[in-house]
């Protein structure tokens, strides 16, 4: 892939996962990695497997509902690697998306969490990273959204509703920065078969889940791994402000 060797690329919830798996490919595709997430103990088993292997990679805590560390954060990241090329915001508060009912049934809190998380987080975090790609005039974001967001379910209406907050960070990035250096998109995954969910599901659940996917198999971490990188590479520098689906066509939502 052109031009990530070197590149200096912040991964948000990168300790497991999609996240994870996109830390091991540009990893691969040579750029120094910063990892941020807040179950430490999974971020430092991933660092010392990618550091014993000889790649340069560092973890930091953050909570992207708390701002405070969200700045220090990337703060570190700057002060490790020397600059920000890159940026892969993939945090989403998945506990508030099992009690995401309908609105007649979630309460405030439920909303105010889920967007406090998923959006406010998200521009925040933005906030802090911006100035410093703009200081060399060039950077690439990347954030993950969902089809939630268009697709019109008759549930988890917080989650879509931050999901469509989202898409919107990325457009107004885009529009306002694109012609200063920056790009900004976003990666919509389908149904992705981590290793938990792998080993927890039943075959007859997984087969089901598989109906209407216009693929042969289930989507995989490095899938959504490969788009994010291509992304962030100088590969991707036409493509900016845009969604892509990578989901095995199970959706073609616009």
């Amino acid at each position: 892939m052109k031009s990530l060797q070197g590149k200096s690329i912040l991964v948000c919830g990168g300790a497991t996962g999609i996240g994870a798996s996109t830390v091991r490919r540009l990893c691969e595709e040579g750029a120094r990695v910063g990892v941020g997430d807040f179950n430490m103990a999974a971020a430092d088993a991933l660092i010392k497997e990618l550091n014993v292997a000889g790649f340069e990679v560092k973890a930091w805590y953050f909570d992207q509902s708390d701002q405070e560390t969200i700045t220090k954060l990337v703060d570190s990241a700057v002060e490790h690697f020397g600059r920000l090329d890159g940026l892969f915001a993939n945090v989403a508060d998945l506990q508030a998306v099992l009690a995401d009912g309908d609105i007649l049934s979630n309460d405030s809190a439920l909303w105010e969490r889920t967007l406090l998380v998923n959006v406010v987080g998200t521009a925040m975090l933005l906030r802090a990273a911006l100035p410093h790609m703009l200081e060399h005039g060039c950077g690439s974001v990347v954030l993950t959204s969902s089809d939630a967001a268009v697709i019109g379910e008759s549930e988890r209406p917080a989650y879509a509703a931050s999901k469509a907050g989202v898409n919107s960070l990325c457009r107004h990035i885009a529009s306002k920065w694109g012609p200063k250096g920056i790009r900004c998109n976003a990666i919509s995954p389908g149904f992705v078969l981590t290793e938990q969910l792998d080993a927890n599901m039943s075959k007859d659940m997984k087969d089901s889940m598989l109906k209407g996917v216009r693929s042969q198999r289930h989507g995989a971490p490095r899938d959504i791994a490969g788009a994010v990188a291509f992304l962030l590479s100088d590969d991707g520098e036409w493509v900016n402000g845009q969604t892509w689906r990578v989901n095995g066509g199970i959706s073609y939502a616009n």
